[in-house]
């Protein structure tokens, strides 16, 4: 079996050494323990969790979602970690239609700052100033 010293399995997960210790803060990594003399070793175990944790990441997992996730580990608990994808869908779809708003009402401003040329008020900045003062 194949082991690796932090950098090592920070070059073959594609990050870098603070994060495998941010992660072992977090308690999503163990921490290998130190022998009497040498250094920590991490086994291909390590950098396969380094990359499920890396994936999870890309498609908007948090590092809490990822840290439940890894507690399914065990491959028998699907259903849980069905629960918590459904969950990030919801979520991810949510927030899908708050952008299509954001979307559309800043394209509708950037049509009405194209039909304003050469007027001074800018209908942009206009839309953005608070019609009353904060309380």
């Amino acid at each position: 079996m194949q082991t690796f010293t932090i950098s090592k399995l920070a070059q073959a997960a594609g990050v870098n050494v603070e994060t495998i210790r941010f992660y072992q803060r977090r308690g999503l990594l163990a921490e290998p323990a130190k022998p009497l003399v040498g250094i920590r070793r991490y086994g291909e175990d390590e950098v396969a969790r380094m990359l499920f944790i890396k994936s999870a990441q890309r498609i908007g997992f948090t590092l809490d979602e990822i840290a439940q996730l890894l507690q399914l580990d065990d491959g028998t608990q699907c259903k849980e970690a069905r629960a918590i994808a459904e969950h990030k869908l919801a979520d991810v779809r949510q927030r899908l239609q708050d952008l299509q708003r954001i979307e559309a009402a800043l394209a509708q401003l950037v049509d009405r700052c194209a039909s304003r040329r050469g007027q001074v008020s800018c209908p942009l900045i206009a839309a953005l100033q608070p019609t009353s003062p904060a309380v």
